[in-house]
């Protein structure tokens, strides 16, 4: 149990005091600024990465196999393992060294990457709170021990371990088209997950004394080298995740016979593991329309009290992974079903303890299946055997499998809210199969390409599962409040990862936010579906970059985005558009019987001509060294033509232009038409900075309304104030901006014009959901304001 403790601290009269850029074309101007292209903030095609964002001709990437064996202890509470890698070196480069990462050492109070943060001084801190502050710097046993590492021969190499981070140094260089081979003994103590924190570790039961454990970035891994950056060696502090290189892995893990293991890929020796039982119930779902327990709930209980003591090896086997993660406990119940994408079975599987049984038994399974279908549909196909939903109190994704929360009430009931909770984390999780598990950008230093392109999937996702899902992220109106921070709070989404403050709004809502208002407001959905599918398409199994997404886009789209890039992804403007002045006119027909046509005097420019000409013998034609075309052709002169065309205007007598046709007489219906139009004059300004369609709903005077909208473009050539006039057939009675809320307009109170009600506050808006929802079911929402639902 936690305990909170109020610092009284006398302060005796003692204080103490002490990413890509946005570049502008045309500065301190008001236009030419955020509509040119980006240029060289994007990086230089080349043979590897192509203008139009596709990988090029001369597209690499390297190859890591592992071959692992681990034996987990539960009474040490510590994991030992052993691995074989195999690294292809694809690139055309020599490599004298090899760079893996060692994500445990984030839990080693000497090895961790020691990126710091400031902190204030609290007016309340837990007992947790104030152990972590005082650390000393003693060695707390946490973090990766190397045991020994040696080639495939068994001769040792030389190593260096800097923070979270091993250098490997090889001792002949490894040639473009060689591989090599490297073998790694390691163990670590396995950490607290729900004190310490972090991805993996282990989550105690007091009330039956078992274990649920998690084992994710666990074994040393081979870095990303790529085309742009080389080694992909930065620091791992718990935030920015990694970036892997693919590979096929075989791993055989050593677990309490009792404990079941859903991991990555897929199992070889269910039979050997599952009891017959438990075996034949595996068999049977492959063929269910429903979700099965293979390990049921009565199982799970027996295995709680039991704790045996034996051991036994599962071996998993998964191909073109790019990691791999695994979940075993005594606890598990597990549920499975086949989906079916394109044709293809895909085993949907859900494991989790009795305390999340309620909630995860009748809807984990289901949200696994639907998930992999609707990314399938918006990317491309999965192309995976398996996809598992483990609840562990987490929230965390890995090829195939994936960590997440939602338990019921220890009376079995649990709220709405916990369920969709639950549901989203699912989907969010599960659709990390896509991004980053198959389309593989470089997490730990573009959070958002992953984290973003997967929250805006998920979103359309958790609109299929019901359209009245209470997504958080996606919608233009939920971002606005970030958006409209001070600047000194804010940062651009093209960001390193650790450098982000608001890192939740930044890297997930943003960029899911941008993207959704591309697809509704700005592309329309036939153009971006097409182009983010083509994305997902050239990027599958590959490392795509920031501008390879940007670039794939108005490739397949045919639609210059640039100016959307620049606004919404380099700089923190935000969209406040502001309806300044209504001007208001109406058309008077004049009477035009009895008008005569008139004629014009126009005079004609001179002939351009270089300077060191002599003038005067052109005009009259006496330099026999040119030859003019209309003295070449004579077919070439009309009445038009004159040698002192220059010299005097035309004289109109000799040749009559008429500029203005007769206008015949109105008919009496016809001028009711024109002088029963509306014309409107709008100013517009742009006080956040981000330019925007500008959308315009008019209510008119008999309650009909209309909609236009006006592209963002109608900026270019003013970026701060826009005036346009709208020809209308009836009288406006009141004019509003963005009235669905499409834009992220941060304040809508500069929206409208004329006789509009004002819009409810957040709070009467809740109260009538509530009041809504207590007469739709009956109940007294006052009395029950929290609302549980039985399995």
């Amino acid at each position: 149990m936690k305990k909170m403790m109020t610092l009284l601290l006398a302060v005796s009269a003692l204080w103490f005091s002490a990413s890509a850029q946005n570049t502008q074309n045309n500065p301190g101007s008001n236009h030419g600024n955020k509509f040119e292209q980006l240029g060289s903030i994007l990086p230089t095609p080349n043979e590897y990465r192509t203008a139009s964002g596709a990988p090029g001709p001369k597209y690499w990437q390297q190859r890591a196999d592992y071959d692992i064996k681990c034996d987990l202890d539960e009474k040490k509470l510590k994991l030992t393992g052993s691995e074989t890698i195999t690294y292809f070196n694809n690139s055309p480069n020599e490599l004298t060294y090899l760079w893996f990462q060692l994500d445990e050492n984030e839990h080693s109070s000497v090895k961790n990457a020691n990126y710091q943060d400031g902190s204030s001084l609290p007016r309340q801190a837990s007992t947790q709170m104030l152990d972590r502050m005082s650390e000393t710097k003693e060695d707390n046993g946490y973090g990766v021990n190397i045991t020994k590492l040696t080639d495939l021969n068994g001769k040792p190499l030389k190593y260096t371990i800097n923070k979270t981070m091993m250098r490997v140094d090889l001792p002949v260089v490894l040639k473009p088209g060689q591989q090599y081979i490297v073998k790694i003994d390691w163990n670590y103590k396995i950490s607290d997950r729900m004190s310490m924190g972090g991805r993996g570790g282990y989550e105690y039961f007091p009330e039956d004394g078992n274990y649920l454990f998690t084992m994710t970035q666990w074994y040393p891994r081979l870095c990303v080298y790529s085309d742009f950056q080389g080694w992909q060696n930065h620091q791992f502090t718990g935030r920015g995740e990694f970036a892997l290189t693919f590979g096929n892995f075989k791993v055989q893990m050593t677990v309490p016979a009792d404990h079941i293991i859903g991991a990555t890929g897929e199992c070889q020796n269910y039979q050997q593991v599952l009891t017959p039982a438990q075996f034949s119930r595996w068999k049977k779902a492959q063929t269910v329309k429903e979700p099965i327990e293979v390990v049921t709930l009565d199982e799970a209980k027996a295995s709680e009290q039991k704790k045996d003591q034996a051991r036994k090896t599962w071996v998993f086997k998964a191909n073109n992974v790019r990691d791999f993660a695994w979940g075993s406990s005594r606890k598990f119940i597990w549920d499975a079903m086949p989906a079916y994408v394109e044709g293809k079975k895909v085993m949907a599987m859900s494991y989790y303890g009795k305390e999340a049984y309620g909630v995860y038994r009748p809807f984990s399974t289901k949200a696994v299946a639907h998930t992999i279908k609707t990314y399938s549909k918006f990317t491309i196909p999965y192309p995976y055997p398996v996809a598992q939903s483990v609840e562990a109190a987490n929230g965390m994704e890995y090829p195939m499998i994936c960590f997440n929360f939602g338990r019921t009430e220890k009376d079995g009931t649990y709220s709405e809210a916990t369920k969709n909770g639950m549901l989203g984390v699912i989907i969010h999780e599960v659709g990390h199969n896509f991004f980053p598990m198959i389309i593989n950008s470089d997490e730990r230093q573009w959070s958002w390409m992953d984290e973003g392109l997967n929250t805006f999937v998920e979103y359309l996702t958790e609109e299929l599962w019901d359209n009245k899902f209470p997504s958080r992220r996606g919608p233009a109106f939920t971002i606005t409040d970030y958006m409209s921070l001070p600047k000194d709070q804010l940062e651009p989404i093209m960001t390193n990862s650790e450098n982000i403050i608001g890192f939740g709004p930044n890297a997930y809502s943003k960029p899911a936010t941008g993207l959704n208002i591309l697809r509704e407001t700005i592309m329309g959905r036939e153009l971006f579906d097409f182009a983010f599918k083509e994305y997902a398409r050239r990027w599958a199994f590959k490392h795509p970059e920031p501008a390879d997404l940007f670039r794939t886009l108005e490739d397949a789209s045919g639609e210059d985005l640039d100016w959307f890039w620049r606004g919404w992804f380099y700089s923190t403007d935000a969209c406040d558009i502001s309806l300044d002045t209504v001007k208001y006119a109406q058309p008077v027909i004049a009477d035009v019987s009895g008008m005569k046509e008139t004629t014009a005097k126009v005079s004609l420019p001179k002939p351009s001509v270089n300077s060191f000409e002599d003038i005067s013998k052109i005009r009259n034609r006496e330099d026999k060294n040119i030859t003019f075309q209309t003295d070449a052709d004579p077919s070439l002169r009309d009445f038009y033509w004159r040698y002192d065309r220059d010299m005097e205007p035309y004289d109109s007598t000799r040749y009559e232009i008429t500029n203005a046709p007769r206008v015949e007489e109105m008919d009496d219906a016809t001028r009711a038409i024109y002088e029963n139009k509306h014309l409107y004059e709008l100013t517009f300004s742009n006080k956040g900075g981000l330019v925007m369609p500008i959308i315009i709903e008019w209510t008119y005077e008999d309650g009909t309304t209309e909609i236009d909208r006006i592209p963002a473009q109608v900026w270019r050539k003013n970026e701060n104030k826009v005036i346009k006039t709208f020809v209308k057939d009836k009288k406006v009675k009141s004019i509003r901006l963005d009235p669905m809320r499409e834009t992220a307009d941060i304040n809508e109170n500069n929206n409208t014009w004329g006789d509009i009600a004002p819009e409810p506050t957040k709070f009467q808006l809740f109260k009538q959901k509530q009041q809504a929802r207590g007469q739709s079911q009956g109940i007294n929402p006052m009395q029950k304001a929290k609302e549980k639902k039985g399995f």
